[in-house]
């Protein structure tokens, strides 16, 4: 703290001020205060020497060190009752308190004299609001040519004219010749002398160290000064209301950005410093006299090649600051040469709009047909940067905005919330993260966080994973799952997959195809929707919840149909129906995910006509309109309804392989109803494993209805009502909260309650001597599903078989089969009793049939000659087993010996010839020949027709279905 003395004062006062930049006193010019504040005057009792301070900073006076040799703390501790408003009474004595207002014109006595030149203007107290209470003393101390502030309160008050300004340092840090006591020494290395020389002086109140923030050069790390230079301004300030006007036309994501930053920043907007003295960058285009009274500004390099006589090849300062242009004044007054300075690279950033086509010396129409620019986009930090930058320009030159659209991002930070710093490495190599999960994972996973609505991230490598888990996997899946059952076709001898347009799918009776049909509807709207304002960040979560639905809810629910378990044709509308669903979410997605969805474009496309040779080639899907809303109403109550009957079976650990045999669903609304017990029952029948679902409108059957008021949402509207009204709705009773359910409100008290005003409970009523393990329900709204949890024998042969083919799925993904590659699976029983489970298996044999697409053959039944693949053994339900997998080949009837006139050498010639042959081709061959083959080919023996499924069988299971045993 450094005290200035007031001049004339009758208690010879002095200001106290307070700085942590010691070399800026000797170019001291004014002291500044708050005229709005109350300022105490205090007298020192161990020197009688009287300060003025801040009445509120009166704690940061020194304690002084009493005769005990240890220091009084000034607030707190043993010693508070001798502090008052925080000044230590023993220390000082409180003179008179005074406003702010009354010391300002007031002249001080300088600390230096340096600039006694300005002693008429200088040396003065000052005023402005950026003085506050809440740091140093309430005193700031103003070197004009080292702050802003400074700069400014002292040009407003008058303390200096602008051209009369003397900077102290100079261009390597240094003070200039007139600081004769510290000429030539680097300001940061002066400063104990500094120090030192106040204290020789008498004016030192205290000195100490504190941390505070301080600007480092971030390449050197070196510490950096404010210092006032000469710079070329663009007068903003004189079209500051035309820059507001110019921001309301433009569209901003987020919206805040545009109205709280950027505005306030317009609002206080000072003109533009737009040179730097620099080499490199792009000459300022003024060529002034010596005397300064002559500028000529370049607008092209014809002009300076006119005035110059100079040709001009090079825009580079090592080509252009040695050309000079005459003076129209005369010769006598030597000629005009370039300024020193370059542009301020922002300006360049600014005038990209207009520089990148060299408007206006090329591209005229161009130009003029695209400005203002559809979209940029950049950081929050360019707030004040380039967003600013091309506004100002802009503005200025055609008064119109430089863009149109415009998306703040904000910052991508470190894990630890540190800033990204290569010095540190405290972020992955992008490099790495690519290599490992792809370009279109990191940028997905981007697009989703907080950066694209301007809020900071915290970069985790984990949520780049988690893009590729939750995102790319299941997509790739449901895209894998169709090309594997597009090719099965043509394996199974059948026609190649050729697409059904989309105007006959839409036609299709299956409500999956329909809802899936109108799920993709939804998803081109809603990107469309989103993309045409700018919210990136609402696509990735829709995007991932279709995804969802397309894997677990089309795929998982239509494997039958895509496998060919229904009949061909459906099995070929349904391939159709995936097939549209994947290309057109590609189309959708590409500008989000161009490489991902650039490979699955370029299998898909084979199957269609599509001649764009690239997704990104292809026109954005258009919506057709052929949204059913009804349908997607219908899927997601089947869903809410599935969840609930899993969390029941969760509960007790009921595996969704043990079928069970009821589930109740309960909703007031019919139409609800025949959305479960309709079209979609099947489904869910199959995906809860329940034999039946039965239907119930009448909520008290199963439940009782509770009312609870919603606090939330009535604390603050209904105010001092809201216990009476509380009390009223938890008294409703079974009838009353009915009649809210179907109306959708109520009166109490004059309140009329909605239905988001009042949460409705239904309490499970489980029937008399029945347990929980028994049945269970759960509920969500207004919708209750009930289970009966108890088994009997039917289910639990059901819930074998499930096992079963369960173990059997495993071990084919154990011996890397596909699932297009045909096989015979066997079993083996290990128990005493062999019989028990061949029994549960043949009462179950459709459903096993159904999931496997062949029977489940007793070991006993397989040919000798047959070569296992894979073998495992199980335990179920006690029931001990071995299960076998072999490749499945051609089996020869009984009957083919009499065929072949009991000749036993033709028929071994006719396995050998048949085993030989390609099992899809021969399949292809049984086809075109209506289910009959001629063999003339074996040597020595007669041409002989052979008929399927009664001389030959092309698998052990189409012959174990055949005998019947």
């Amino acid at each position: 703290m450094v005290s200035f003395p007031i001049v004339g004062d009758a208690d010879n006062a002095a200001l106290v001020a307070w700085t942590t930049t010691p070399w800026t006193l000797p170019s001291n010019l004014a002291l500044c205060v708050n005229a709005n504040l109350t300022y105490a005057k205090v007298k020192d009792r161990t020197n009688a020497a009287v300060y003025i301070v801040a009445e509120s900073r009166l704690g940061q006076l020194p304690v002084k060190v009493k005769a005990s040799g240890k220091k009084q703390a000034p607030s707190k501790g043993s010693n508070a009752e001798g502090v008052q408003d925080g000044l230590d009474k023993e220390s000082y004595e409180l003179l008179a308190k005074i406003p702010g207002s009354s010391l300002v014109g007031l002249k001080y006595t300088p600390l230096f004299y340096f600039f006694m030149e300005l002693q008429e203007t200088a040396f003065r107290v000052i005023a402005d609001n950026y003085v506050t209470d809440d740091s140093g003393t309430g005193v700031v101390h103003c070197a004009p040519a080292f702050g802003e502030d400074d700069h400014r309160v002292c040009l407003a008050a008058g303390i200096f004219e602008t051209a009369g300004l003397v900077v102290a340092v100079d261009d390597d840090g240094c003070f200039i010749e007139k600081i004769t006591d510290f000429k030539g020494r680097y300001v940061k290395e002066a400063d104990k002398d500094i120090i030192n020389a106040v204290k020789d002086k008498g004016r030192l109140v205290s000195k100490g160290s504190i941390e505070h923030s301080y600007p480092f050069c971030w390449r050197s790390g070196t510490p950096l000064i404010y210092r006032a230079v000469p710079s070329w301004f663009v007068k903003v300030e004189k079209i500051k209301d035309q820059l507001l006007e110019c921001t309301k036309e433009t569209y901003w994501v987020p919206e805040y950005v545009k109205e709280k930053r950027f505005h306030n920043w317009l609002e206080g907007a000072r003109d533009w410093a737009v040179s730097r003295t620099r080499f490199w960058g792009t000459p300022l285009p003024l060529w002034m006299s010596q005397d300064g009274e002559e500028i000529v500004v370049m607008d092209s390099i014809e002009k300076l090649e006119k005035l110059s006589g100079v040709k001009v090849t090079d825009l580079h300062r090592h080509y252009v600051d040695d050309i000079t242009i005459p003076s129209k004044r005369g010769p006598e007054l030597g000629v005009l040469k370039r300024v020193d300075d370059v542009f301020d690279c922002w300006f360049e950033s600014g005038s990209m709009p207009y520089a990148y086509i060299h408007y206006p010396f090329e591209n005229k129409e161009l130009f003029e047909k695209n400005f203002p620019g559809n979209f940029v986009a950049e950081g929050l930090d360019q707030t004040r940067g380039w967003f600013y930058t091309l506004m100002v320009l802009s503005t200025a030159l055609f008064g119109k905005p430089a863009f149109k659209n415009l998306i703040c991002n904000g910052l991508v930070l470190a894990e630890d919330g540190k800033k990204m710093s290569k010095s540190k490495k405290n972020y992955p190599s992008p490099t790495d993260l690519i290599d490992e999960y792809g370009a279109d994972a990191l940028r997905l996973y981007l697009i989703n966080s907080p950066v694209v609505r301007a809020e900071s991230l915290r970069f985790k490598r984990s949520g780049v994973y988690s893009v590729v888990k939750d995102v790319f996997l299941p997509w790739y899946n449901a895209y894998r799952f169709f090309v594997q059952n597009a090719k099965r076709l043509e394996v199974e001898g059948l026609a190649v997959f050729s697409l059904i347009d989309q105007a006959s799918l839409l036609k299709s009776s299956n409500v999956l195809d329909h809802w899936i049909n109108s799920a993709t509807e939804s998803l081109v709207s809603f990107v469309q929707q989103e993309m045409d304002a700018y919210r990136l960040y609402t696509v990735v979560p829709y995007l991932v919840k279709y995804i969802d639905n397309l894997t677990n809810i089309y795929v998982r629910l239509n494997r039958k149909r895509l496998k060919g378990r229904t009949g061909e044709e459906d099995c070929r509308i349904s391939l159709s129906t995936l097939y549209h669903a994947l290309v057109t979410t590609c189309v959708a997605m590409a500008p989000f995910t161009p490489f991902f969805t650039e490979v699955l474009y370029q299998n898909l496309r084979k199957a269609s006509n599509k001649s764009e040779e690239s997704i990104h080639f292809c026109k954005f899907p258009s919506t057709t309109g052929e949204r059913d809303e009804r349908v997607e109403q219908s899927v997601n109550r089947m869903m809410t309804i599935i969840d609930l009957a899993r969390n029941i079976r969760e509960r007790h650990n009921k595996a969704l392989k043990t079928p069970l045999k009821e589930m109740v669903v309960v909703h007031p609304d019919n139409e609800f109803l025949e959305d479960i017990t309709g079209k979609l029952k099947e489904y869910v029948m199959e995906e809860i494993n329940v034999k039946t679902v039965t239907p119930c409108n009448d909520p008290l059957v199963y439940a009782s209805l509770r009312a609870e008021p919603n606090f939330s949402v009535l604390g603050k509207r209904l105010g001092k009502d809201m216990g009476k009204v509380s009390n009223e709705v938890k008294k409703m009773t079974q009838e009353q909260i009915l009649s809210f359910e179907e109306s959708g409100e109520i009166t109490f008290f004059g309140h009329c309650l909605k239905q988001d005003d009042i949460k409705v409970v239904r309490q499970f009523k489980r029937p008399e001597n029945v347990s929980e393990k028994e049945i269970d329900a759960a509920g969500d709204g207004d919708v209750l599903v009930i289970l009966d949890l108890r088994a009997d024998q039917s289910l639990f042969e059901a819930g074998v078989a499930r096992e079963v083919v369960n173990r059997i799925q495993k071990l084919r993904k154990t011996v890397q089969l596909e699932p297009s590659d045909p096989v015979d699976v066997y079993y083996k029983s290990v128990d005493h009793d062999k019989n028990s489970l061949g029994e549960i298996l043949n009462s179950q044999v459709k459903y096993i049939r159904d999931a496997l697409g062949s029977p489940l053959v007793p070991k006993e039944m397989a040919p000798i000659d047959v070569v296992f693949v894979g073998e495992e053994s199980h335990d179920v339900h006690d029931m001990s087993f071995v299960i076998y997998i072999a490749r499945s080949c051609p089996l020869l009837s009984p009957d083919l010996l009499a065929h072949a006139s009991g000749n036993n050498d033709h028929v071994e010639a006719l396995r050998v010839y048949l085993l030989s042959r390609s099992l899809s081709r021969l399949k292809n061959q049984f086809q075109a020949g209506n289910g009959m083959i001629t063999v003339d080919c074996i040597e020595g023996y007669p041409p002989i027709n052979l008929q399927l499924g009664k001389h030959v069988f092309l698998s052990a299971g189409d012959f174990y279905l055949a005998s019947g045993s």
